[in-house]
């Protein structure tokens, strides 16, 4: 048995704010050194080392996005692309983004976000190792492009109906095309993860790195890990082709390719995608690839807002990046794409800092740090905030009325000044038998009804806020 411990009695509450600062996102810290047995040979790993390394994120909202939802017109194509640069702040956090060619109308929303002169995302395309593919890249003048370079057995033998001899001879074709052009090739290993890595995976990487040391620095090939399935994993001791770890050191220490060309890209198929993404960076690869609110091919890729958080989380600042305009991304899309984020999605849903539970109201009122996650007020303009139900109780009813009357610190009503509202939520339930959630409209209306004059105030000095909006 271990050392018995007794509680320690501290004057000051140990809040670990080294840890939680709630005016950023919380820190990640980790104790040391990681070890792995790679072919019977014991690598150690330093995830302390990935916050030293310039790791970044990639955007494939415009190619992967699209291909789970209606498309996008040109203009909103411009419209995402302007607010995703303006969240990337000016250091590039989102390094890149990539584009469809083949219709002239995908061909147009290049132009479009080309003429805005962002620096970041710098614009991609995205093409097959096709020579007709190409000649599309070279029409657009762009100076990177993605290329499908399926990797797996079933989709080489299946889909291409090829031999692995013809697949790298044709996948080798195009790269040497594009680097005489001066276009720079990010090879995408499709299905990488259910992929022969020592007898196709590794031959074709290590061409492609022997190929880059012909090249200056700003066109070597990249390499685009694809877990196309969902099928990667993160577990101490998996075997390849799954184990994300062994995968990153591989293709760096046996493939060549260099952090900087190495990128992530993951499918959510078992709910793994955004911690698949993150275990990239710890591991050695310095792209994340992701989408916004994470809508992408089935299940979806890494949501790019979750990428931002956890950026923050590992490097202990934002570097320029700006969370709040993720609310402005979440309002076009619902009214002007008419898309729906889940109530409940991370950082952007209606409700992810919304509780309904009035013990947990309760802790809101007392000190806001006990429920809400960091000051989402200050990083992402979205203060915590009260849904109202039959489990809400008075003390959630007092946090809604006071976030309405924009009461602060000893200007907060008590529970007996909302008591007659508590009565009437009540009698809805009990009485009437409600089943659903009581709407910020009628919870207005209640406020009129029984607080006058503090309606009034408030109607005076905000007289065109809308805090029934989710995203006030």
């Amino acid at each position: 048995m271990s050392k018995r411990r007794e509680v320690q009695e501290v004057e000051q509450p140990n809040l670990l704010e080294d840890i939680f600062p709630y005016d950023r996102v919380p820190l990640i810290t980790f104790d040391g050194i990681v070890r792995e047995d790679i072919g019977g040979k014991v690598v150690e790993f330093d995830p302390r080392e990935a916050v030293k390394r310039d790791i970044f994120i990639t955007d494939t909202t415009f190619r992967d996005g699209q291909q789970a939802r209606p498309p996008y017109s040109a203009e909103q194509i411009r419209d995402i692309y302007d607010l995703l640069a303006r969240v990337s702040g000016p250091n590039g956090v989102i390094r890149l983004t990539e584009f469809f060619l083949y219709t002239a109308k995908d061909r147009r929303a290049v132009d479009l976000c080309r003429e805005l002169g962002h620096e970041y995302p710098r614009i991609t395309g995205w093409i097959r190792a096709d020579e007709g593919d190409f000649k599309l890249v070279k029409d657009m003048g762009l100076s990177e492009t993605g290329m499908l370079t399926s990797a797996s057995d079933y989709h080489i033998f299946y889909k291409q109906k090829m031999t692995r001899r013809e697949a790298f001879d044709q996948y080798i074709g195009v790269v040497e095309q594009a680097l005489a052009t001066g276009v720079r090739p990010r090879c995408h290993l499709e299905d990488v993860t259910r992929a022969d890595i020592e007898g196709f995976v590794l031959p074709f990487v290590q061409k492609l790195a022997e190929l880059g040391e012909q090249v200056p620095e700003h066109l070597q090939p990249k390499v685009r890990l694809c877990d196309t399935l969902g099928y990667g994993v993160t577990y101490p001791g998996a075997a390849l082709p799954r184990s994300i770890p062994k995968l990153v050191y591989t293709i760096v220490h046996e493939g060549g390719i260099s952090p900087e060309r190495l990128e992530w890209h993951g499918h959510n198929d078992f709910h793994k995608a955004h911690i698949n993404a993150v275990t990239c960076w710890l591991y050695g690869c310095d792209a994340a690839n992701t989408t916004l609110f994470g809508f992408g091919e089935r299940t979806g890729n890494p949501p790019l807002e979750g990428a931002l958080v956890e950026y923050a989380a590992l490097k202990g600042t934002l570097n320029g990046a700006d969370l709040r305009l993720l609310a402005d991304i979440t309002r076009y899309f619902e009214e002007q794409v008419g898309a729906q984020i889940p109530p409940g999605q991370p950082f952007v849903g209606s409700n992810f800092n919304r509780t309904m539970a009035g013990i947990h109201a309760h802790g809101l009122r007392r000190d806001e740090r006990i429920y809400n996650i960091f000051d989402t007020r200050a990083l992402l303009g979205r203060p915590p905030r009260v849904a109202i139900t039959d489990k809400s109780g008075v003390d959630g009813i007092a946090h809604w009325v006071c976030d309405f009357l924009r009461l602060e610190g000893e200007d907060q009503l008590r529970r007996r000044d909302v008591l007659k509202i508590a009565r009437w939520v009540n009698e809805q339930y009990e009485v009437h038998e409600r089943l659903t959630g009581i709407s910020d409209e009628e919870l207005r209306e209640q406020v009129r009804l029984h607080l006058p004059e503090r309606y009034r105030q408030r109607e005076e000095r905000w007289p065109d806020a809308d805090d029934a909006s989710p995203l006030g």
